[in-house]
């Protein structure tokens, strides 16, 4: 796919969480291949964009397109097949605690109708290889440091090579020496040809990568247009 295509394309626009308006008018369009950032104060509506996004909140109004699929009017058995297309990171990790990361990444392939034990296996080692850590097929999440959790994350959200990977405060519950080296595999990732869409509060990273930036306020979301180092007063939006 070319990255003058729009992967995401969101028309006037309303993203609820539950009853409550958190974004109106949302007029958005996002190429293949791009890397952006979503940043704003908590509750500004950031998550409930990617989840929407994700098909896991409805659109409720306005139009919108992602991978392919019509947001407005995604029937309940296609929304299975747009999350092939998605990779999602969660700040939480949401991985299963009671089994080794081989189980936890199987289990996933598994659920996406693979069946055949010895792809599985090649697919697993593959992306665990491509976020460096191959050595770690029988460790359980407990074993692992937060940081080799994200990447185990990031691996899982890698398994169906999706077009998108939306991540969501990938880096919220980290040190700042591993929040860096995130940012650096995310990226290498989207020069893969991935699309990435990250919602963070991690600033002072995003500083020394810059990226494409939209911030959520007022329930709006716009794209920044200015130097982010010098025009935004960070600790204003934490």
């Amino acid at each position: 796919m070319s990255t003058q295509e729009d992967i995401i394309q969101l028309e006037d626009a309303a993203i609820y969480q539950r009853d409550t308006l958190v974004l109106a008018n949302v007029n958005l369009n996002i190429h293949a291949g791009e890397f952006v950032y979503i940043i704003g104060k908590v509750g500004t509506g950031k998550s409930s964009l990617l989840r929407t996004l994700n098909a896991e909140l409805p659109l409720i109004e306005g139009s919108g397109k992602i991978a392919g699929y019509n947001l407005k009017n995604i029937k309940s058995g296609e929304i299975p097949f747009l999350r092939r297309k998605i990779g999602m990171v969660f700040q939480d990790f949401k991985l299963l605690t009671d089994r080794d990361v081989f189980r936890n990444l199987e289990f996933v392939l598994q659920a996406t109708g693979w069946k055949e034990q010895n792809r599985i296996h090649a697919r697993i080692v593959e992306v665990l290889n491509a976020v460096g850590m191959n050595d770690c097929l029988d460790k359980m999440p407990n074993q692992l440091s937060g940081g080799e959790q994200q990447r185990i994350v990031i691996a899982r959200a890698l398994l169906n090579n999706p077009e998108i990977i939306l991540a969501d405060e990938p880096s919220g519950n980290l040190d700042p020496e591993t929040s860096d080296s995130l940012i650096k595999l995310f990226l290498r990732i989207n020069k893969q040809g991935k699309t990435i869409i990250m919602a963070s509060h991690d600033y002072y990273t995003l500083q020394k990568f810059p990226a494409r930036t939209l911030i959520c306020e007022n329930n709006k979301i716009v794209n920044f247009e200015g130097n982010l180092k010098e025009d935004i007063d960070f600790d204003s939006l934490l």
